[in-house]
């Protein structure tokens, strides 16, 4: 960052941008009020009942306006730069340690235990993140379609992500997904959102259909971009289109064949026996000794070098990268299932589960997302009114001071109050973009960006998760949800960047 010492600064009311500082102030209040009305009924007392959570949360807003002053006031804006390596590496190694040191809550590893305080070290390895992504990012020569700056920016991201899902917090290592748009801001080509997003609805073919359909919708995708790209089809994608096509419906076609040697008899005998086939005295048909995902892997490891001699024939760069990145789709098809079943936690799997439709558990896992849903619902348009929430006071939505804070404002200040609640959160990111623009320093804006990214993703996922849009992963609502850790994390996130915005502003 250039230093801008020995120039005669603006006063502190000029500089300070004063209505993201009251956008903060009142998304806090609106928390604080809410959490209050969210466990009233459990915890009997005033909000300023220091035993109850509305207490304790009241705690935890005093350390947070400490934490904002001093950052304001107090710590030096040119001090985040110089220090953000050794403030990455210690949160890596807070990381690391409290999967070994932590407490395990709700099957995470993932909090430090100080006697009544629990501290989670995730809440801030998004400040160190963004404050190394920054610097980084901000050094002279710097291009992000540089193989080599490409790969460290990667690393700082993915290296704390990683880490977090090893404590079994794959909810918050999901919001580093997020940093996309920043890095996208900054010159990353739009494909590898769009890689993101084939990504994704690969993973969910694979769990909702089959393989096969996940395999033949990424050589469609692949063929549909090298053709607008080149203006014609190639000869070898004329070909693999084809036989993927073919193969993606031999599951059903050995299913019919199956069905036609056995017969109904021997169709009903199986059912009975549970479809064992010793059992039901009938000999294993040979259509079932071909296995589908074996005859998938047999093409696909003959179509693929045959795809890649081709590509790399014509010297192209984005044949080259649609090639690349079909064969990683491929593989990402094929251990989707290790992901699913080996590296997701049991109510996660069962989540995903329910969301997509593959199971349904209203009184089990949905439970949570179908209280939610009526108690939005029920708010109508304007509410029930302040503490007169009938899903709240009785309560129906678990966790609903926390992951569920919205739902309490769904109920008692219906539509329009929650519309209310999203306009500030909306106000809060443009205004952090609009300061991150208007800054001389790279460093502020990239710094700016990560925030709103952050702030977003938070936002999104929360909002998903209780009108049942994104699976129940544990995601707090910034500024809004009770607890200490994620108060403080996102209000030293912000204060970073306004104390940034501000020292920018005393010298222009």
């Amino acid at each position: 960052m250039r230093d801008l010492g020995g120039h005669k600064g603006r006063g502190l009311a000029k500089t300070i941008d004063w209505k993201l500082v009251i956008c903060y102030l009142l998304l806090v209040l609106i928390g604080w009020v809410n959490i209050y009305a969210s466990v009233h009924s459990s915890e009997p007392g005033t909000i300023l009942d220091f035993d109850g959570r509305s207490g304790k949360q009241f705690i935890w807003i005093m350390t947070a306006l400490c934490i904002a002053s001093i950052i304001l006031f107090v710590l030096s804006p040119r001090i985040y730069e110089g220090l953000s390596v050794p403030i990455y590496l210690f949160v890596m190694a807070l990381l690391i340690a409290v999967i070994f040191l932590g407490v395990e809550v709700k099957g995470s590893s993932s909090w430090f235990a100080f006697g009544p305080v629990r501290f989670q070290p995730a809440e801030i390895s998004k400040i160190s993140t963004s404050l190394l992504l920054a610097t980084v990012m901000s050094q002279q020569g710097y291009k992000i379609g540089r193989i080599k700056d490409f790969i460290i920016t990667a690393a700082i991201i993915l290296v704390p992500m990683l880490i977090i899902v090893l404590q079994s917090e794959t909810g918050s290592a999901l919001v580093y997904v997020g940093f996309i748009f920043m890095l996208y801001r900054e010159g990353l080509s739009g494909w590898f959102i769009f890689l993101i997003g084939m990504a994704i609805l690969s993973f969910i073919l694979t769990l909702t259909a089959s393989p096969f359909v996940a395999v033949l919708v990424l050589f469609a995708v692949a063929s549909l971009c090298i053709f607008l790209y080149s203006g014609r089809f190639k000869w070898w994608l004329m070909v693999c289109i084809p036989l993927i096509i073919l193969f993606a419906f031999v599951p059903s076609l050995l299913q019919l064949w199956t069905d036609n040697i056995i017969g109904e008899e021997g169709l009903a005998a199986l059912a009975a026996s549970e479809g064992s086939f010793e059992a039901a005295g009938i000999a294993e048909p040979f259509t079932m000794k071909i296995k589908p995902l074996y005859v998938l892997l047999g093409f696909t490891g003959l179509a693929i070098p045959i795809v890649v001699y081709q590509a790399y024939r014509e010297r192209n760069m984005f044949s080259n990268l649609a090639v690349i990145s079909l064969i990683a789709g491929i593989i990402l098809v094929f251990s989707a299932d290790f992901i699913f079943n080996d590296v997701l936690q049991d109510h996660q799997r069962k989540r995903i589960e329910v969301l997509l439709g593959m199971k349904e558990d209203p009184s089990g896992v949905g439970y949570n997302v179908n209280q939610s849903m009526i108690a939005i619902g029920s708010g109508g348009l304007f509410g029930k009114g302040y503490l007169n929430g009938t899903q709240t006071t009785f309560g129906f939505v678990p966790e609903q001071s926390t992951d569920f804070i919205f739902c309490t404002v769904g109920e008692e200040w219906g539509f329009v109050g929650s519309t209310v609640v999203i306009l500030l959160y909306v106000f809060l990111i443009w205004r952090i973009i609009k300061n991150a623009e208007r800054s001389r320093e790279a460093f502020t804006r990239i710094y700016g960006y990560c925030v709103a990214c952050c702030i977003f993703m938070h936002l999104f996922i929360n909002i998903g998760m209780t009108i049942g849009l994104m699976p129940v992963i544990g995601i707090p609502l910034p500024l809004v949800s009770y607890g200490g850790s994620s108060l403080w994390g996102f209000t030293a996130l912000i204060f970073i960047f306004i104390a940034l915005d501000r020292n920018e502003k005393k010298y222009f």
